[in-house]
Protein backbone atom coordinates (compact mmCIF):
# COMPACT_ATOMS: atom_id res chain seq x y z
CA UNK A 1 0.00 0.00 0.00
CA UNK A 2 1.35 3.38 -0.97
CA UNK A 3 0.63 6.88 -0.06
CA UNK A 4 -0.63 7.57 -4.10
CA UNK A 5 -2.84 4.22 -3.79
CA UNK A 6 -4.57 5.99 -0.50
CA UNK A 7 -4.82 9.22 -2.95
CA UNK A 8 -6.24 8.00 -5.65
CA UNK A 9 -8.71 6.07 -2.90
CA UNK A 10 -9.67 9.65 -2.36
CA UNK A 11 -10.28 11.47 -5.56
CA UNK A 12 -12.37 8.04 -6.21
CA UNK A 13 -14.28 8.22 -3.13
CA UNK A 14 -15.00 12.30 -3.88
CA UNK A 15 -16.15 11.71 -7.53
CA UNK A 16 -17.56 7.99 -7.27
CA UNK A 17 -16.25 7.53 -11.39
CA UNK A 18 -13.56 5.98 -12.47
CA UNK A 19 -13.49 8.16 -16.21
CA UNK A 20 -13.51 11.43 -13.79
CA UNK A 21 -11.11 10.13 -11.33
CA UNK A 22 -8.45 9.03 -13.98
CA UNK A 23 -8.98 12.53 -15.36
CA UNK A 24 -8.52 14.33 -12.69
CA UNK A 25 -5.26 12.24 -11.41
CA UNK A 26 -3.75 12.38 -14.44
CA UNK A 27 -3.30 8.67 -15.19
CA UNK A 28 -5.67 6.21 -17.48
CA UNK A 29 -8.80 4.36 -16.40
CA UNK A 30 -7.42 0.83 -16.67
CA UNK A 31 -4.42 1.88 -14.53
CA UNK A 32 -6.45 3.37 -11.70
CA UNK A 33 -8.97 0.47 -11.66
CA UNK A 34 -5.49 -1.67 -11.02
CA UNK A 35 -4.56 0.67 -7.99
CA UNK A 36 -7.89 0.74 -6.00
CA UNK A 37 -7.91 -3.39 -7.00
CA UNK A 38 -4.62 -3.84 -5.96
CA UNK A 39 -5.11 -1.75 -2.54
CA UNK A 40 -8.58 -3.61 -2.00
CA UNK A 41 -6.37 -7.35 -2.12
CA UNK A 42 -4.02 -5.89 0.11
CA UNK A 43 -6.19 -4.58 2.82
CA UNK A 44 -8.77 -7.87 2.02
CA UNK A 45 -11.75 -5.08 2.26
CA UNK A 46 -13.82 -4.45 -0.30
CA UNK A 47 -13.71 -0.22 -0.89
CA UNK A 48 -16.31 -0.01 -3.25
CA UNK A 49 -19.21 -1.55 -5.27
CA UNK A 50 -19.50 -1.54 -8.85
CA UNK A 51 -21.42 -2.68 -11.83
CA UNK A 52 -21.85 -0.80 -15.20
CA UNK A 53 -22.94 1.99 -14.27
CA UNK A 54 -22.55 3.15 -11.02
CA UNK A 55 -19.82 3.03 -8.40
CA UNK A 56 -20.43 3.05 -4.03
CA UNK A 57 -18.57 3.75 -1.53
CA UNK A 58 -18.83 0.62 1.15
CA UNK A 59 -19.00 1.14 4.74
CA UNK A 60 -15.85 0.34 4.82
CA UNK A 61 -14.85 2.98 2.59
CA UNK A 62 -16.63 5.63 4.08
CA UNK A 63 -14.70 4.78 7.01
CA UNK A 64 -11.69 5.03 5.66
CA UNK A 65 -12.19 8.19 3.85
CA UNK A 66 -13.17 9.90 6.42
CA UNK A 67 -9.56 8.88 8.18
CA UNK A 68 -7.90 8.67 5.59
CA UNK A 69 -9.00 12.27 4.31
CA UNK A 70 -7.33 13.64 7.66
CA UNK A 71 -4.34 11.71 7.62
CA UNK A 72 -3.27 12.52 4.23
CA UNK A 73 -4.03 16.53 4.90
CA UNK A 74 -1.62 16.51 8.04
CA UNK A 75 0.93 13.98 5.97
CA UNK A 76 0.83 16.42 3.28
CA UNK A 77 0.89 19.43 5.88
CA UNK A 78 4.10 17.67 7.44
CA UNK A 79 5.80 17.22 4.14
CA UNK A 80 5.46 20.87 3.40
CA UNK A 81 6.78 21.95 6.62
CA UNK A 82 9.76 19.56 6.31
CA UNK A 83 10.18 21.68 2.66
CA UNK A 84 10.13 24.52 4.37
CA UNK A 85 12.88 23.65 6.72
CA UNK A 86 15.02 22.07 4.37
CA UNK A 87 14.70 25.94 2.48
CA UNK A 88 15.70 27.75 5.81
CA UNK A 89 12.01 29.46 6.30
CA UNK A 90 9.96 27.18 8.94
CA UNK A 91 10.82 25.56 12.16
CA UNK A 92 12.04 25.81 15.80
CA UNK A 93 15.28 26.66 16.70
CA UNK A 94 16.82 27.23 20.13
CA UNK A 95 19.03 29.97 21.46
CA UNK A 96 20.83 30.88 24.32
CA UNK A 97 22.13 34.36 25.03
CA UNK A 98 23.54 36.57 27.89
CA UNK A 99 21.78 39.27 29.38
CA UNK A 100 23.62 42.16 28.03
CA UNK A 101 22.34 41.35 24.35
CA UNK A 102 18.83 41.45 25.41
CA UNK A 103 18.54 45.38 24.84
CA UNK A 104 19.86 45.93 21.67
CA UNK A 105 21.19 43.33 19.50
CA UNK A 106 19.02 40.74 20.76
CA UNK A 107 15.77 43.03 19.57
CA UNK A 108 17.34 43.61 16.02
CA UNK A 109 18.38 39.98 15.49
CA UNK A 110 14.46 38.99 16.33
CA UNK A 111 13.23 41.50 14.06
CA UNK A 112 15.22 40.32 11.27
CA UNK A 113 14.00 36.91 11.81
CA UNK A 114 10.70 38.41 11.76
CA UNK A 115 11.39 39.93 8.95
CA UNK A 116 13.40 37.13 6.52
CA UNK A 117 11.72 33.98 8.22
CA UNK A 118 8.35 35.00 9.65
CA UNK A 119 7.13 31.44 10.17
CA UNK A 120 10.08 30.66 12.10
CA UNK A 121 9.54 29.79 15.85
CA UNK A 122 12.05 30.88 18.49
CA UNK A 123 13.08 29.54 21.86
CA UNK A 124 15.20 31.98 23.87
CA UNK A 125 16.89 31.41 27.18
CA UNK A 126 19.30 33.13 29.25
CA UNK A 127 21.38 30.48 31.19
CA UNK A 128 22.45 30.46 34.69
CA UNK A 129 24.19 27.24 35.32
CA UNK A 130 24.40 25.57 32.33
CA UNK A 131 27.17 26.74 29.96
CA UNK A 132 26.72 27.21 26.20
CA UNK A 133 29.27 25.17 25.34
CA UNK A 134 27.19 21.99 27.03
CA UNK A 135 23.41 23.16 25.93
CA UNK A 136 24.80 23.35 22.31
CA UNK A 137 26.73 19.69 22.42
CA UNK A 138 23.67 18.18 23.99
CA UNK A 139 21.34 19.55 21.58
CA UNK A 140 19.57 21.80 23.77
CA UNK A 141 20.33 24.56 21.98
CA UNK A 142 20.78 25.65 18.56
CA UNK A 143 22.66 28.79 18.43
CA UNK A 144 24.59 30.28 21.44
CA UNK A 145 25.56 33.96 21.99
CA UNK A 146 28.35 33.69 24.53
CA UNK A 147 31.24 36.58 25.81
CA UNK A 148 33.83 34.24 25.18
CA UNK A 149 34.57 31.99 22.01
CA UNK A 150 33.94 28.19 22.79
CA UNK A 151 36.98 26.25 21.71
CA UNK A 152 35.54 22.93 21.20
CA UNK A 153 36.32 20.94 17.94
CA UNK A 154 32.89 20.30 17.68
CA UNK A 155 31.51 23.89 17.55
CA UNK A 156 32.38 26.81 15.65
CA UNK A 157 32.40 30.56 16.17
CA UNK A 158 32.77 34.12 15.41
CA UNK A 159 33.06 37.33 16.85
CA UNK A 160 30.77 39.37 15.97
CA UNK A 161 31.65 42.56 17.62
CA UNK A 162 33.47 43.88 20.68
CA UNK A 163 32.29 47.03 23.24
CA UNK A 164 33.70 48.67 26.14
CA UNK A 165 32.78 47.66 29.72
CA UNK A 166 31.60 50.53 31.73
CA UNK A 167 31.20 51.82 35.14
CA UNK A 168 27.85 52.25 36.14
CA UNK A 169 26.76 54.51 38.34
CA UNK A 170 23.49 56.75 39.57
CA UNK A 171 23.27 60.26 38.06
CA UNK A 172 25.63 63.37 40.00
CA UNK A 173 27.63 60.49 41.46
CA UNK A 174 30.89 61.89 42.05
CA UNK A 175 32.96 59.16 39.80
CA UNK A 176 33.13 60.63 36.31
CA UNK A 177 35.44 59.82 33.53
CA UNK A 178 37.96 62.75 35.43
CA UNK A 179 37.40 61.18 38.41
CA UNK A 180 37.50 57.40 39.05
CA UNK A 181 39.65 57.82 42.77
CA UNK A 182 38.85 56.01 45.51
CA UNK A 183 36.72 53.09 44.07
CA UNK A 184 38.05 50.98 47.09
CA UNK A 185 35.46 52.90 48.95
CA UNK A 186 32.39 52.08 46.60
CA UNK A 187 29.36 49.44 47.39
CA UNK A 188 29.59 47.10 44.24
CA UNK A 189 26.63 45.69 42.70
CA UNK A 190 28.26 42.85 40.22
CA UNK A 191 28.69 39.06 39.17
CA UNK A 192 30.06 36.86 41.84
CA UNK A 193 33.71 36.91 41.61
CA UNK A 194 34.07 33.48 42.98
CA UNK A 195 32.35 32.22 39.66
CA UNK A 196 33.83 30.81 36.46
CA UNK A 197 32.09 32.82 34.37
CA UNK A 198 33.82 34.58 31.52
CA UNK A 199 32.71 37.92 32.87
CA UNK A 200 33.63 36.86 36.38
CA UNK A 201 36.89 36.63 35.03
CA UNK A 202 37.04 39.58 33.26
CA UNK A 203 36.24 41.62 36.92
CA UNK A 204 38.47 39.96 38.57
CA UNK A 205 41.07 40.82 36.01
CA UNK A 206 40.20 44.15 35.92
CA UNK A 207 40.41 44.78 39.78
CA UNK A 208 43.11 43.48 40.04
CA UNK A 209 45.31 45.33 37.06
CA UNK A 210 43.70 48.23 38.87
CA UNK A 211 44.72 47.17 42.74
CA UNK A 212 40.99 47.42 43.94
CA UNK A 213 39.70 45.28 46.59
CA UNK A 214 35.83 45.44 45.92
CA UNK A 215 33.19 46.03 48.38
CA UNK A 216 30.30 44.26 47.37
CA UNK A 217 27.27 44.33 48.84
CA UNK A 218 24.83 42.54 46.40
CA UNK A 219 25.79 39.45 43.67
CA UNK A 220 23.54 39.09 40.91
CA UNK A 221 23.53 37.93 37.54
CA UNK A 222 20.64 39.75 35.85
CA UNK A 223 22.01 42.79 34.51
CA UNK A 224 18.92 43.92 34.48
CA UNK A 225 18.15 43.70 38.42
CA UNK A 226 21.48 45.47 38.82
CA UNK A 227 20.93 48.73 36.69
CA UNK A 228 17.68 49.17 38.77
CA UNK A 229 19.41 48.86 42.18
CA UNK A 230 22.32 50.90 40.78
CA UNK A 231 19.21 53.98 39.85
CA UNK A 232 18.27 53.20 43.53
CA UNK A 233 21.27 54.47 44.77
CA UNK A 234 22.09 51.05 46.37
CA UNK A 235 25.90 50.65 44.82
CA UNK A 236 27.61 51.26 41.57
CA UNK A 237 28.22 48.12 39.12
CA UNK A 238 30.75 47.19 35.89
CA UNK A 239 27.90 46.10 32.97
CA UNK A 240 29.01 45.70 29.14
CA UNK A 241 27.45 49.22 27.47
CA UNK A 242 24.78 46.99 25.76
CA UNK A 243 22.87 47.92 29.19
CA UNK A 244 22.65 51.31 28.44
CA UNK A 245 19.93 50.50 25.58
CA UNK A 246 18.06 49.87 28.32
CA UNK A 247 17.48 53.28 29.36
CA UNK A 248 16.96 53.33 32.72
CA UNK A 249 16.33 56.45 34.80
CA UNK A 250 18.72 57.99 36.83
CA UNK A 251 21.87 55.86 35.83
CA UNK A 252 25.27 57.25 34.07
CA UNK A 253 27.72 54.64 32.16
CA UNK A 254 31.60 55.83 32.09
CA UNK A 255 33.40 53.85 29.64
CA UNK A 256 36.00 51.99 30.75
CA UNK A 257 39.47 51.27 28.38
CA UNK A 258 38.62 47.47 29.28
CA UNK A 259 36.40 45.59 26.04
CA UNK A 260 34.17 42.58 25.71
CA UNK A 261 33.71 40.20 22.99
CA UNK A 262 30.47 38.60 21.29
CA UNK A 263 30.46 35.29 19.70
CA UNK A 264 28.22 33.26 17.66
CA UNK A 265 28.55 29.87 18.12
CA UNK A 266 27.13 26.83 16.62
CA UNK A 267 27.66 23.05 16.00
CA UNK A 268 30.29 22.01 13.29
CA UNK A 269 28.82 20.34 9.99
CA UNK A 270 25.23 21.70 10.84
CA UNK A 271 22.57 20.14 8.66
CA UNK A 272 19.42 22.49 9.37
CA UNK A 273 19.59 25.37 6.41
CA UNK A 274 17.63 27.21 9.34
CA UNK A 275 20.40 27.32 11.60
CA UNK A 276 22.56 28.60 8.56
CA UNK A 277 20.40 31.39 7.34
CA UNK A 278 19.86 32.58 11.22
CA UNK A 279 23.89 33.02 11.75
CA UNK A 280 23.84 34.78 8.10
CA UNK A 281 21.01 37.28 9.45
CA UNK A 282 23.11 37.59 12.58
CA UNK A 283 26.49 39.16 10.85
CA UNK A 284 23.95 41.32 8.71
CA UNK A 285 22.57 42.49 11.99
CA UNK A 286 25.76 43.73 12.87
CA UNK A 287 27.09 45.14 9.61
CA UNK A 288 23.93 47.09 9.88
Amino acid sequence: MTVQQIKYFLVLAKELHFWNTAEKVFISQSSLSRQIQALEDELQIQLFERDKRNVKLTNAGKFLQEHWTKKINEFDQIIRQAKKIDEGKAGTISITYPGSIAYEFLPKLLEALNNNLPELKIELTEPTDENHEKLLLNFKTDIAFSRDKIKNINIDSQKLYSEPICLVVPKNHRLNKGNMTRLDNEKFIISGLHQTTFFASLLRSWFSKNKIEPKTIIESDFGGMIINLVSKGLGISILPLSFKSAQVENVEFIELEETIDLYINWRKKELNNTIKKVIELAKNVVKK
